[in-house]
């Protein structure tokens, strides 16, 4: 095992404690965050993220439109970063995620989003971050230093703050209980023997992960790993869309 392999898994490990500490971070800014939204309903939540923070986003999307019935849609931070455009977005709901927070173009987006009226929240491990200054709500990750290159906890923490949110802007009891129950859950999938997957996939040199609804995210930031930690070249298709593509 590498010096990266044992950080990976150190980092993997402590996301079931992350994710319990991250509560208490949010106990306060969440209310406030969904009382606002829930007084003036925006009609379109705008993402903004990078990589494996794109793929939490994604989850996002589908919590947030099957709870709210709320339109999401990805930002593209080219069109104010580059082409200067400001975005229609007076009370709509702005959210980046990013685990520095120091990506510039997401925070120059952020800033952008705000001076145009938008209700700017952040999802970050770096409560003093630049986007986190950029936006008027800061949901911190509470994740602690991720040392592995490949995103583990940080994109399992970021998941669990938009679910959090979704269960109080929604005040979705069941949700909001499952939620308590996801730190126990996390652990004990951890602690699952994934060997036998290692059989199928070891002579491999191209895979396909394959999702929809919930798990699509899921299978994205899977196909992500894949090609970070074992150089293989691996893509992800929504299984509604698999048969009209590469099938």
């Amino acid at each position: 095992m590498t010096v990266l392999d044992a950080q990976m898994i150190s980092d993997m490990r402590e996301a079931p404690a992350a994710v319990r500490r991250q509560s208490d971070g949010l106990a306060e800014v969440l209310p406030v965050l969904a009382d606002r939204l829930r007084r003036m309903p925006p009609q379109v939540v705008v993402t903004c993220a990078r990589g494996s923070s794109a793929h939490a986003a994604t989850f996002g999307k589908h919590l947030i439109e099957r709870y709210l019935g709320v339109v999401v849609a990805p930002a593209a931070p080219s069109i104010t970063t580059i082409y200067h455009q400001p975005l229609r977005l007076a009370d709509q709901l702005f959210l980046a995620i990013s685990q520095s927070g120091e990506s510039s173009d997401i925070i120059e987006q952020a800033a952008a989003a705000r001076a145009c009226g938008a209700v700017t929240a952040c999802i970050t491990n770096d409560p003093a971050s630049g986007l986190a200054r950029a936006c008027e709500f800061v949901l911190p990750m509470a994740a602690g230093p991720e040392l592995s290159i490949p995103a583990t906890k940080t994109f399992i923490a970021s998941v669990a703050a938009l679910a959090r949110l979704v269960a109080v802007w929604s005040e979705d009891k069941a949700l909001a209980r499952a939620l308590t129950a996801l730190p126990d859950r996390l652990a004990a999938a951890g602690d699952l023997d994934w060997s036998c997957v290692l059989e199928r996939i070891a002579g491999a040199e191209s895979l396909v992960t394959i999702g929809r609804g919930p798990t699509l995210a899921i299978a994205r930031e899977a196909a992500l790993k894949l090609k970070e930690t074992s150089d293989l070249h691996a893509e992800c298709f929504s299984s509604a869309e698999f048969l009209h593509g590469p099938v």
